[in-house]
């Protein structure tokens, strides 16, 4: 080969590099995001408050309590999962699970919960901020469906590889939240508005319906998941005295047989227009293949206790009552009704003295 030929050559193999390579990173973009920016930090408003990391504000015996603003206490213990445990439907931050968890307790409960994060980016936020926390009592995961979730969401995220499927699917991401629907515009879009968007190019057409695979395989994958990750949990706490237990979190299909008036209201229409966090969970909501993916968790997560409070609920007294704003969310009585049973469940309104050690406790 001449030394033009090798050149040229070189040049070649140069550009077939980086086609592959762009190649590579343009598909790329369709990855699921992981960092954990998880909310907006110091938000301010009425319903709910962030600290400057970005979490959900507690509130025990009057004051406010955060992993970035712990204050004096000696002793805290941890609230972790996603929009439920963040309290997402809450109308203040008084009323989220870990508050009711604070005020029945005695001792000071952080939120330590981010929205759409599934079961290893929970670990991973405590990781994050674990030198913030001091002395842990007790970690209650409160989990499992952004696990679930995120199983369909692979499957989606490895669909076509088409430019028009890459942006739709990012853009989903960027919206990921746990089907809270959108929130329609509070007043008339001004002149200039209307303009700019009679101008803009129409919007692609919507997505064909997601193919997934049987919702047995995406259960058991996650279950699998969860399992492995309360493990991880249960060896890094190993040497402190803090408990760990998990909690299936409340879905409501497989929370009741009947619903209130209103819950059945709220359910017809999110059938008619359903959010993408629901198709994601499109053919789980079956009551056997709900008791299957806790069985299987409980059996992976083993020696970890795990609790499903979609059985336990109905021992509150005010189960009948409309206690569900969503499949997955729940108003002020709902999050006050998770946190009694939880306190019940695990004997902690016993303990009524932050600083005493805490003896590892075996739950059956």
């Amino acid at each position: 080969m001449t030394t033009l030929d090798t050149a040229a050559y070189g040049q070649g193999l140069r550009a077939l590099l980086q086609q592959d390579y762009q190649r590579f990173l343009q598909l790329g973009s369709r990855r699921a995001p992981h960092n954990l920016h998880v909310h907006e930090s110091g938000y301010r408003s009425g319903t709910i408050n962030t600290d400057a990391l970005g979490l959900r504000y507690s509130h025990c015996a009057g004051k406010r309590y955060s992993a970035a603003e712990r204050g004096s206490a000696a002793r805290i213990n941890l609230l972790v999962g996603g929009s439920t445990a963040m309290g997402i439907g809450a109308s203040t931050d008084e009323h989220t699970v870990a508050s009711h968890l604070s005020m029945l307790t005695g001792e000071v409960w952080l939120s330590l919960a981010g929205c759409g994060l599934n079961a290893s980016q929970e670990l991973l936020l405590f990781l994050t901020h674990q030198h913030r926390l001091g002395e842990v009592g007790h970690v209650v995961v409160l989990s499992g469906l952004n696990t679930l979730a995120h199983e369909a969401l692979g499957e989606v995220l490895a669909g076509p590889h088409d430019p028009h499927h890459a942006k739709a699917h990012q853009a989903y991401l960027g919206s990921f939240n746990e089907g809270m629907p959108p929130v329609g515009p509070t007043r008339p879009s001004s002149l200039l508005r209307r303009l700019g968007q009679a101008l803009l190019p129409p919007r692609p057409e919507p997505l064909p319906d997601w193919l997934l695979c049987a919702p047995e395989k995406r259960l058991t994958r996650a279950a699998d998941t969860v399992g492995r990750t309360l493990r991880q949990w249960d060896r890094m706490l190993a040497d402190s005295h803090a408990t760990l237990t998990f909690i299936l979190q409340p879905l409501l299909p497989w929370c009741r047989e009947t619903l209130p008036a209103s819950e059945q209201a709220m359910l017809t229409a999110l059938e008619r227009h359903p959010s993408n966090f629901d198709r994601l969970l499109q053919g789980t909501f079956d009551s056997q293949l709900h008791m299957d993916f806790f069985r299987r968790i409980k059996s992976q997560a083993d020696p970890v206790p795990c609790y499903d409070m979609n059985s336990m609920l109905s021992s509150s007294p005010v189960f009948g009552a409309d206690l569900f704003i969503d499949r997955l969310h729940l108003n002020d009585l709902g999050n006050n009704a998770l946190a009694k049973v939880i306190t019940a469940k695990l004997g902690l309104a016993q303990e009524k003295h932050a600083q005493r050690k805490v003896t590892p406790i075996k739950l059956v």
